[in-house]
Formats: structure tokens, C-alpha cells, sequence
């Protein structure tokens, strides 16, 4: 395992005001033409009460973008962050909006990471946001573990995702968005999932296609608005 040495400090300390401003020339400059099912959401947050937020891997940017605004009307925020060394640049940025990380991966440190998730939302009421297809994919395949998730904290799963008029994408195999700057954006929040303590196996692998269809369906109602 790597470990922090002094020409790594070095670097991230470079690299992270890079990121930093990137993100934020792309905030500043795109316009946001609405926000469709923002009540969804606004609903939740006078309830006082933890959710699970969930965009795909690739929607970063604007999925962050939501989060903070949403930081901003009261509710409470986390990220799962890889433990590798790597990921301490984003460690760093998150905790400058105030916001809590959780270090972990669903595939390396996948139980520790479910717990300390499980933790964060139940006793801290931290909305822990979810890349549902993530880390590795398959792209837009919702995995299991968000709707356990749910299910274990009875916190509602809220489907997030965004068009952008303009963008970059990426080879990769999230085909991660950027928007480019100027461009116009629309999000799309869908109606929360809650799941039942005592659903069966099979119930919840039906809830699971249930909230990826709400996914592709927000991206579908995302583009629409754009046209």
C-alpha cells in the first residue's frame, strides 16, 4: 500500500486547488434551467431526518453541485471516499464544504465500509451519498448495496441525475460527464424509494430494478427539458 510521502504531500497540495478551481469555473459558468423534482427533496429535508442520495459515477459534478445546495437548506452530508492514498485529495476538498467522509470501498473494504455508512446515517442523520455503479460498473447498473442500506437504516433512497447541453466525455468506463462551460443544465431529482425491514431477497432485487429504471428515467426527463 502507498503511503503519504513528502513528494506526495507536495503534489496533492498542487493538484488540489487545480481540482478545486476546474470544478467551480464549470459551477460558476453553466446555467441551471430548472431543477425538476426539487420538492422531492425539500420534503425530505424538513423531515429532519437522513437520506440516501444515489446519481451514477459518471453525473460527479452536478450530482456534488445538488448535494451542496441541498448542504446549504439544512440537510447533512457524507461521501464514501476511497481509503487508497489517492483519495485524500477529495478527502480534503469535501471536508472544506463542510462535509463528511467516510473512507471505504465497496469492493475492498465493502462490510466496514456498509457499517461505518450504517453508522454515519442512523446515529449521525448524515445523508451518505451513493454512486450506485460504482466503483468499477457495469455503467448504469444499480448495485445491491444502497437498497440494503436502506433497508437496514430505513432511510429513503432518492434517485438524482442531470443533462447538460454540452460536454466532454470520458473513455472511461463510468463515460464520466463534464459539462463544458456555459453550457445549460437541467436536473432531475425522482420520488424517494423507502424499503420495508422485512422484504425478502426477491423483494429486494425487485426494488432494486425499480430504483434503476428511476434512475435512467430521471437522465431520460433530463434531456427532454433540454430539447
Amino acid at each position: 500500500m502507498r503511503t503519504m510521502t513528502l513528494k506526495r504531500r507536495i503534489t496533492y497540495a498542487i493538484i488540489q486547488p487545480l481540482i478545486k478551481s476546474f470544478l467551480y469555473s464549470i459551477w460558476w459558468t453553466c446555467r441551471i434551467k430548472t431543477i425538476e423534482g426539487d420538492e422531492n427533496a425539500q420534503l425530505l429535508i424538513k423531515d429532519d431526518k437522513a437520506i440516501i442520495p444515489c446519481y451514477w459515477h459518471q453525473m460527479h459534478i452536478f450530482g456534488t453541485w445538488y448535494m451542496r445546495r441541498l448542504q446549504r437548506q439544512g440537510l447533512k452530508i457524507g461521501f464514501l471516499i476511497s481509503p487508497s492514498v489517492d483519495g485524500e485529495v477529495i478527502v480534503n476538498l469535501v471536508k472544506s464544504w463542510g462535509a463528511i467522509t467516510i473512507r471505504g470501498s465497496s469492493t475492498r473494504t465493502g462490510a466496514k465500509a456498509m457499517r461505518d455508512m450504517y453508522n454515519t446515517i442512523v446515529n449521525d442523520k448524515i445523508s451518505t451519498v451513493t454512486t450506485s455503479d460504482g466503483p468499477t460498473g457495469p455503467l448504469h447498473e444499480f448495485k445491491q448495496g444502497a437498497v440494503m442500506l436502506s433497508q437496514l437504516t430505513q432511510a429513503p433512497m432518492l434517485p438524482i441525475a442531470y443533462a447538460a447541453s454540452r460536454f466532454w466525455q470520458l473513455k472511461s468506463w463510468d463515460k464520466f460527464i463534464i459539462p463544458k462551460p456555459f453550457s445549460t443544465i437541467v436536473i432531475v431529482v425522482g420520488k424517494p424509494h423507502y424499503i420495508d425491514k422485512k422484504v425478502s431477497a426477491n423483494e429486494l432485487e425487485t426494488e432494486r430494478l425499480s430504483m434503476e429504471k428511476d434512475m435512467m428515467d430521471c437522465i431520460s426527463i433530463a434531456k427532454e427539458h433540454l430539447s
